[in-house]
């Protein structure tokens, strides 16, 4: 059972707190040369990137505009593939692997300008993130990614010892770590905010419960019907990534959701949030629960996040999971109360990379796999850019690829339910013989 602080608010992120999210919801004009399904950081910053080409756009959103994962993730900012550099060009060739790397610092620099020539305060706050080897041979890997990532890109990296972890965080648990100093946090709901006000201020239309349920062709056009009427767009661009649902057959197909839980602490004492995260970076683990881990902003908070399960469960296992996780790094927090524990839905795809396409005229860019938050507002802006026509949409992304697996025949991904047990009778039980 999670021990839960009287004012606890299960199921709300911790980033609503405080914060009253507010979007307009605009009557659906009648034709716009783009129409951009989902109004979280992809849809956003694509329509700021198209309107800036002097397009009129339209964003829809199935529901409240950002109550997705846009203001549902950690908060940590920062860009470099999530695959070894050798898995790239296995999967996409030599040329494709090197311009994924390359592309690192640039998605960084144009999510990062993004923010500050619009003014968005968002906390932004230069953290560095590390990666914590679970195991011996994590760590060995680590070091040979961090030679591959400075010879490939511009990224930097510092491998740090076990002996020096201390610098970072005060635990047992890891064999080392790598260090990305260049890497940040947000808070995401204000970054959200501040991405919608300023498309608003460009004159993009937005609005909200108008779940796109059918998208035909009309000639030269697109029609797309929702509960709140049709509008007619020359272009489209599908921006909703593990929130993907019909009628987007060929998306579901090869993107897939999995839930992410986080979960939030109660107030703890300056000197343990001192003790325990001395760096105060934004941390991430290389086992296979995916966990992630920071401070909140004020630093008076630890959120913790990861795989409590591959499908959705109740939030009180969830929960119970994620601070039993939480404890396995940082044991004083035993008797730790929850304030917030949430779900937001991460957009999986096979080859666990973004692809920016288009398939018969639907613009997409999807599969951030666990890395949207500067990924999703980069390639978002790519995809418009491609949709405009604009030299500014080239992008390595769109020369990776939305696969299809035999294990996912349909639209539904059954298959999790079967990932889930292996996940968790198999893989964790290997990753913690490793670990020790």
């Amino acid at each position: 059972m999670v021990n839960w602080t009287p004012d606890a608010t299960p199921g709300t992120p911790y980033w609503w707190e405080g914060l009253a999210l507010s979007a307009p919801d605009d009557p659906l004009p009648a034709h716009v040369d783009l129409l951009i399904i989902g109004a979280g950081f992809t849809g956003l910053s694509g329509a700021i990137a198209a309107a800036g080409c002097g397009a009129t756009v339209a964003i829809v959103d199935a529901d409240d505009p950002g109550k997705g994962a846009s203001t549902r993730n950690g908060g940590m900012f920062g860009a470099h593939p999530r695959l070894p550099w050798g898995t790239l060009k296995t999967r996409f060739g030599t040329d494709v692997a090197d311009a994924l790397f390359a592309e690192a610092q640039p998605a960084f620099d144009f999510v990062h300008d993004l923010i500050e020539s619009n003014k968005i305060d968002c906390d932004f706050q230069h953290t560095g993130r590390i990666q914590l080897a679970w195991s011996a041979s994590h760590f060995e890997g680590q070091k040979r990614l961090s030679e591959v990532v400075r010879a490939k890109s511009t990224v930097r990296t510092e491998i740090i010892e076990r002996a020096d972890l201390s610098r970072h965080i005060t635990t047992e648990q890891y064999f080392g770590g790598l260090f990305f100093p260049g890497h940040g946090a947000i808070q995401p709901a204000k970054l959200h905010q501040g991405l919608l006000q300023t498309a608003a201020a460009k004159g993009v239309s937005i609005t909200g419960h108008a779940r796109v349920t059918q998208l035909e062709r009309s000639g030269a056009t697109f029609v797309a019907h929702t509960p709140k009427g049709t509008i007619r767009a020359d272009k489209v661009l599908l921006a909703t990534n593990g929130y993907t649902t019909a009628p987007f057959k060929w998306q579901t197909q090869r993107i897939f959701p999995l839930p992410s839980y986080i979960i939030a602490t109660e107030h703890l004492p300056e000197d343990l949030i001192a003790r325990l995260a001395p760096g105060q970076r934004m941390m991430v683990e290389t086992r296979a629960r995916h966990s992630y881990f920071r401070l909140s902003p004020d630093h008076s908070r630890i959120l913790f996040g990861g795989r409590a399960a591959m499908v959705h469960i109740d939030l009180e296992t969830a929960a119970a999971r994620q601070h039993a996780t939480m404890c396995e790094v940082w044991p004083e927090l035993r008797d730790t109360r929850l304030s917030h524990a949430w779900v937001g839905n991460t957009g999986y795809s096979f080859t666990h990379m973004p692809h920016v396409g288009v398939d018969r005229g639907l613009h997409y860019s999807l599969g951030y796999s666990g890395s949207g938050t500067v990924m999703a507002p980069y390639l978002g802006a790519k995809a418009a850019y491609q949709a405009m026509g604009d030299a500014r949409g080239d992008t390595a992304y769109s020369a990776t690829t939305l696969a299809r697996h035999w294990l996912h025949p349909g639209t539904r991904p059954h298959f999790l339910q079967a990932a889930n047990l292996w996940y968790k009778t198999v893989v964790d039980w290997v990753d913690y013989r490793n670990g020790r």
